[in-house]
């Protein structure tokens, strides 16, 4: 224990360090035009599928999770190595397209100047604001890392407990709020029914459903669940589009779909939070944007580290770890 509290304390220092170095409009006198190009491509993919703000903030939080803010998680997979995006938390996470046609834009009047971590910060940004999220201004400056391996891949799971899920947050300097606001996500996400399907009808090997599942709901998934292969399912039941508190009234009525969102209000030192959002829409909204803001600073590379691609998929030729 006393281990992992050092290097926790060492890291997030090294990580105030760096996010001090990142500031809103950064890029305003070498690419003034960058965050409304961003904006643009992101409002035009929204306006054919809301499910891209859903499909970003996996990609922000996947990234962000692994060697921080770096954009590693875009780097397409080589001969010679597997990177993030093989690794299995990461095959169904979406949306890399609009990255590429955001930096395509950006390349065509800024070359070599935006970084790909920013342009998926950016855009998250932006796609949350769409869905009737808060508006908030992010700082940038962050630049590309450049290191990208599956087997550095280690995410929550649904089906961990609280502490569980919290030991990660809590080593990227999160608190347990912020988990449980950050978590509140999954109002516009969806999951796949092998990742709850157990709760349906053998929790834990008991042979019957989970009982913290409202049976309704239970019997409802169990219906869709066996249509097809694996289906996706909306976390939220309600408004699966919008980015509000109602994921939050669902758990409290025991209508969470996977494991972890129910445990949310369950829990002794989460329920009272997750309480406050269900009754308090606004106070949801300002917490999820302080929360995205600080998560976006998580060990960012800034000056002279890592690079500013020219291709997200790729690491800049001859520079740059290729693992």
């Amino acid at each position: 224990m006393e281990k992992v509290v050092i290097v926790f304390v060492v890291c997030c220092s090294i990580v105030g360090l760096a996010s001090a170095q990142l500031k809103v409009g950064f890029y305003t006198p070498s690419c003034s035009k960058a965050e409304l190009l961003i904006q643009g491509i992101v409002q035009q993919r929204f306006n054919r599928d809301r499910s891209i703000t859903a499909a970003l903030l996996r990609m922000h939080f996947h990234d962000c999770f692994v060697r921080g803010c770096d954009a590693s998680i875009l780097i397409d997979d080589k001969k010679s190595h597997s990177a993030e995006k093989d690794a299995f938390p990461n095959l169904t996470v979406r949306g890399y397209d609009l990255i590429d046609e955001a930096k395509r834009a950006v390349e065509a009047i800024c070359p070599s100047i935006v970084s790909c971590a920013d342009i998926i910060t950016l855009a998250t940004r932006d796609a949350v604001a769409l869905a009737d999220g808060p508006r908030y201004d992010v700082p940038t400056g962050r630049r590309d890392g450049l290191v990208s391996d599956m087997n550095e891949v280690d995410l929550p799971g649904p089906q961990e407990s609280v502490a569980q899920a919290f030991a990660t947050f809590r080593a990227k300097g999160l608190t347990l709020s912020e988990m449980v606001t950050l978590l509140g996500a999954h109002t516009v996400g969806v999951a796949h029914c092998s990742f709850f399907q157990e709760r349906l009808a053998n929790f834990q090997g008991s042979g019957k459903p989970d009982p913290s599942m409202d049976p309704g709901l239970a019997a409802r998934l169990r219906k869709i669940c066996g249509t097809s292969k694996d289906p996706p399912v909306f976390l939220d039941q309600g408004s699966s589009f919008a980015m509000d508190n109602q994921f939050y009234n669902q758990t409290v009525f025991k209508r969470g779909i996977l494991q972890i969102d129910q445990e949310l209000a369950r829990d002794r030192s989460t329920g009272p939070i997750v309480s406050g959002f269900a009754s308090n829409g606004p106070a949801f909204h300002r917490s999820f944007a302080s929360a995205m803001i600080k998560l976006s600073k998580t060990q960012v590379l800034v000056g002279k580290a890592g690079e500013i691609r020219k291709n997200c998929r790729a690491f800049n030729p001859k520079r740059g770890l290729r693992i």
